[in-house]
This record gives C-alpha cells, sequence and structure tokens, in this order.
C-alpha cells in the first residue's frame, strides 16, 4: 500500500517527532510512504490533501500537526475547519484521510505528549484502506 504524510511545520519541534514516529510505523506496517508534503499550518492541509488523493500513487493521506492553545478559540476553529474539509475530501475522492492532528484545548507539554498519535493515524489510513478495498469487491 501506498500512503502520503502532510505534516504541519508548525509547532515543529513537536510535528517533526510525529513524522519520524509516522514514518517508523509505516515501515512496520509495510506500507510505502510515496510522499511526504509539508505545510506552514494545519489549516493549510486541504488544498495538500486534494492534490494528494488526485494521485494514482497515493490511496491515502496521513494529516500530522499540533494546534497549541492560545489566548482565544483560534485553535478550536483551525481543528474543526480542517476536519470537516479532509473529511468531504476523503468522501470525495474515495481514498482515506486520517487525522492525525492533536488538539485544540492543549498545551506544549500535552502536545509533546501525544506524538504517537502520528503512529495512530498511519494505521487508520492502512486498516482503511483494507476495508474499503474489501468493500469494493
Amino acid at each position: 500500500m501506498k500512503i502520503a504524510i502532510a505534516v504541519s511545520d508548525f509547532n515543529l519541534d513537536v510535528t517533526s517527532r510525529m513524522l519520524e514516529r509516522a514514518c517508523d510505523h509505516a515501515k512496520e506496517l509495510g506500507l510505502e510512504v510515496s510522499h511526504i508534503v509539508h505545510v506552514p499550518g494545519v489549516y493549510d492541509f486541504p488544498l495538500v490533501v486534494k492534490a494528494l488523493l488526485k494521485r494514482d500513487d497515493v490511496e491515502g493521506v496521513a494529516i500530522l500537526g499540533a494546534v497549541i492553545k492560545g489566548q482565544t478559540m483560534h485553535d478550536e476553529v483551525i481543528v474543526h475547519s480542517t476536519a470537516s474539509v479532509v473529511a468531504e475530501l476523503a468522501v470525495e475522492y474515495n481514498k482515506p484521510v486520517a487525522l492525525g492532528v492533536t488538539g485544540p484545548g492543549m498545551d506544549r507539554m500535552q502536545a509533546l505528549q501525544r506524538i504517537d498519535n502520528a503512529k495512530h493515524a498511519v494505521g487508520c489510513v492502512a486498516q482503511l484502506i483494507k476495508t474499503t478495498k474489501a468493500l469494493a469487491d
């Protein structure tokens, strides 16, 4: 199975570790990571995810990011809007998109504690690819 990973560079101290964990887990699962794409922030995922889902060499996408709480509700707006759009893209292209984005409402320490969520996103993409293929047969 070929997957792509899109990773946010905002909060890079967290997301760079998430990317490492995701790539290691993909290798453990026997997945080929055909593309790794960096985006400035979580809100920037939809255009990249759409471009990846159009590709024949991508069967699913895991998105990785950490949205840390600030002094406003901006973190909630970012996560909710991004999750909604990437879910719509998954349905539109009939390919899974796994949300490996932590937050909203967490601080930096909580973000660091949730780095392994990246592994869950990769595992979800793999399982959903298998399941959707089985249902299509």
